[in-house]
């Protein structure tokens, strides 16, 4: 970079990026410093096991980057990222050779689940219609861009999904199908399901499901990073890889300097210049549960007993609604289950390119205690083969991360807690301290730019580029957000391969 940088970005994650970004579109110059020797954070892709394997270490599916408003502004086609649909967005295996399926069409997902389809149009048939004002509303800062003609529907879902989804799937639901399938998507919140505000993940993820589809980046997740990466050094832009910041004071006289961290590691680099009554509340920032995953090599596809599972993406394998209640209630609680609830996806489904020619990869994670060790393979592998016979026999090779190595990979997975903290009713309301501003530090010119602030977990980028908004107004004085630089030489044409 020619000159100083006037905003330094510490982190390289969907956020990091997004927050480098949007003070690039503003004509200012900016740095982005890496500890890891490639930038991406949760997006990187790895051969974890063999050549040509392409393997995504923590995020596959990417629903929110599809619906994101940033990332609609970014406009991922005319930047090369593809976005592929798999057949079936998500699947619920049940005993018997049932299942319970997530399809981009409503229709056909309503009509799927029987004597509940009218219900199930009941309640995620205005979400879909409203879909864009849902998701805007709920990821931008502060409320600032409020749905201007979807306001009852905004405040039904808020109203609805404040309970937890144990209510709500027994308020709609009577089969077993119905109930399983809005279970399994709450669960990706790492929440105990009978604590409040878990019915309004499953109805997020579920409405995102017929909105966008649970899409998958053809190649694997890093090409979505890779692609800011260019579009920040086409700006003027720097990444910094194999660096890891320990004091601020490395930044001393950058006008702003936003981080894509936890906020116990900027309270570590920040030292004595955070005042006590804030140590105090980021010492109380809880994070949740860990996660294990493991990354097969398969000789032959995952051979499911029902046909539909295996033209799914993503997979939750934890059985009945009680099961799947059971499964998430015991790492919660601080303890391990036999039975647990297993969050899987194959990505060579629909990507094949993740692998050589007729090879095949899959993954899956289980949630477990805070921090654990232990190895959950054969539980695992347990819940695969309830539902899908044989599995092992296709098994080539296993790669394992526990909760404790989650952490080593990427720093803000403390305890191997993916979420950068736990998102419960109370820190989503005050994400990571009771302030009005949560993106602001006590430190002048410093910003909490990761999932650890509003909205929270996920690859969508807005708390990234909620932050730097912020900055541009505080730090540069400027109030009218920049857009996005298009991308250059790339048709801006937005489609989906199906």
């Amino acid at each position: 970079m020619n000159g100083k940088a006037d905003a330094v970005v510490v982190g390289s994650g969907p956020n990091g990026l997004a927050a480098a970004l949007r003070l690039s579109a503003a004509g200012l110059r900016v740095q982005v410093v890496e500890r890891a020797e490639r930038p991406g954070g949760g997006m990187r892709t790895e051969e974890l096991t063999r050549p040509g394997y392409a393997h995504d270490v923590c995020s596959t599916v990417q629903p929110m980057a599809a619906a994101a408003p940033f990332f609609r502004e970014f406009d991922l086609p005319s930047r090369g990222v593809r976005l592929v649909q798999p057949e079936v967005c998500f699947a619920h295996p049940l005993d018997g050779g049932r299942a319970a399926v997530s399809r981009q069409s409503l229709e056909e997902t309503a009509d799927g689940l029987g004597s509940d389809g009218a219900a199930y149009r009941q309640l995620f048939g205005p979400l879909v219609e409203h879909g864009t004002d849902v998701v805007d509303f709920f990821l931008t800062s502060q409320l600032r861009r409020p749905p201007t003609r979807s306001v009852p529907e905004v405040l039904k879902f808020a109203l609805t999904g404040l309970p937890n989804v144990r209510w709500l799937a027994h308020r709609y639901f009577d089969t077993e199908e119905g109930q399983a399938l809005l279970a399994g998507a709450a669960a990706h919140g790492m929440l105990d399901l009978a604590r409040p505000l878990t019915a309004s993940l499953g109805m997020m993820l579920g409405m995102l499901a017929h909105h966008v589809g649970w899409p998958l980046i053809e190649g694997g997740s890093q090409k979505l990073a890779d692609a800011m990466v260019t579009a920040l050094e086409e700006q003027g832009g720097e990444v910094v890889t194999g660096h890891e910041v320990t004091d601020l004071r490395e930044f001393d006289g950058v006008p702003a300097v936003l981080l894509d961290t936890t906020p116990r590691a900027f309270v570590s680099m920040a030292g004595d210049r955070v005042h006590e009554g804030y140590r105090r509340w980021v010492a109380r920032y809880k994070h949740g549960p860990g996660v294990f995953k493991v990354d097969w090599v398969l000789s032959d596809p995952v051979p499911w007993t029902n046909s539909d599972v295996r033209r799914s993406g993503t997979i939750h394998l934890a059985g009945t609604l009680e099961e799947t209640l059971a499964g998430e209630a015991a790492p919660a609680a601080g303890r391990l289950t036999d039975k647990p609830y297993v969050l899987a996806v194959q990505p060579t489904v629909p990507d094949p390119s993740r692998a050589p020619d007729g090879g095949h990869i899959f993954w899956a994670y289980v949630h477990v205690p805070h921090g654990s060790d232990v190895d959950m393979t054969e539980a695992i592998e347990n819940q695969v083969e309830r539902f899908a016979p044989g599995f092992r026999d296709t098994v080539v090779e296993r790669v394992t991360k526990n909760a404790v190595q989650m952490e080593q990979w990427n720093p803000n997975h403390v305890g191997g807690d993916i979420s950068n903290g736990e998102a419960s009713f109370t820190q989503m309301l005050a994400r990571p301290v009771p302030r009005w501003n949560t993106y602001k530090t006590p430190i002048r010119g410093t910003y909490l730019a990761s999932a650890a602030t509003p909205p929270g977990p996920a690859v969508h980028g807005q708390c990234g580029d909620n932050a730097a908004r912020v900055a541009l107004r505080e730090v540069f004085g400027i109030r009218h957000t920049p857009r996005l630089r298009s991308a250059r030489g790339r048709s801006a044409a937005v489609s989906f391969r199906p």
